[in-house]
């Protein structure tokens, strides 16, 4: 969504392993002994931000990347939870896109910007705003946006996919719709998405994200979207 559409180039599957060692062996190197603790979040974004571009667990990658790094963060005295993940999930998935991503020809450059934003507010309880749109490459988003308008525009959204879901099956659960919901709240009708999007908006596992999807498409209320590769949708 913040990229208009492209995405950022992950890992080879066929280096994975040794592209994994060398950036295991390049942070046991480190020595965070004397840094102050601006330049050690900036460090552990580097870090975290390119082990997530390897794309080592497949699926549910950046789920998998953040109980990796609480646990690392943990190993170096830090007292930290799931709670700021959970609560910000799509703004540390974006902010690792925005660490990954150049468009050197329209003037963006990768940046830890965001996720030292997200660090400073994990490791040292500040209250910075996290925004997505203020990753957006083009910006469009700071633009002045009438806020209730939008808020008007999710509800008459949620009411549709609800009578929509409960047309379909009087037996679908009151989760299940706020799931739905949820993603559209992220997506919109204009963004395209796949699984593992949902599992990140969702917090569902690989199975139940393809459930949802598959009801979402019996029941209408998504869409294929042909052209950005296999099992991408969008609603409609």
């Amino acid at each position: 969504m913040i990229l208009d559409g492209a995405t950022v180039l992950y890992g080879s599957a066929s280096e994975l392993r040794a592209t994994l060692e060398y950036d295991f062996s390049e942070e046991k190197k480190l020595s965070y002994k004397n840094l102050t603790m601006e330049e050690i979040i900036h460090r552990l974004a580097i870090f975290v931000s390119r082990l997530w571009q390897i794309h080592v667990f497949g699926e549910g990658n950046t789920r998998t990347t953040a109980v990796f790094f609480i646990k690392y963060l943990r190993t170096l005295g830090f007292d930290v939870t799931n709670d700021i993940f959970a609560e910000n999930a799509w703004f540390f998935r974006n902010a690792l896109v925005r660490a990954n991503y150049n468009d050197l020809k329209n003037g963006v450059h990768e940046t830890t910007e965001y996720l030292e934003l997200f660090l400073r507010n994990l490791l040292l309880d500040e209250n910075n705003e996290l925004h997505n749109r203020t990753m957006h490459i083009s910006r469009v988003f700071e633009k002045e946006v009438d806020i209730e308008n939008i808020k008007v525009d999710i509800e008459s959204a949620k009411v549709d996919i609800r009578n929509e879901l409960l047309s379909f099956s009087n037996k679908i659960s009151e989760k299940t719709v706020q799931h739905a919901v949820e993603i559209f709240s992220k997506c919109g009708k204009d963004v395209y998405f796949g699984r593992a999007i949902v599992e990140d908006i969702t917090g569902l596992k690989s199975s139940g994200a393809s459930k949802l999807i598959k009801l979402l498409l019996n029941s209408n209320v998504i869409i294929p979207v042909t052209g950005h590769g296999k099992g991408k949708y969008r609603f409609r």
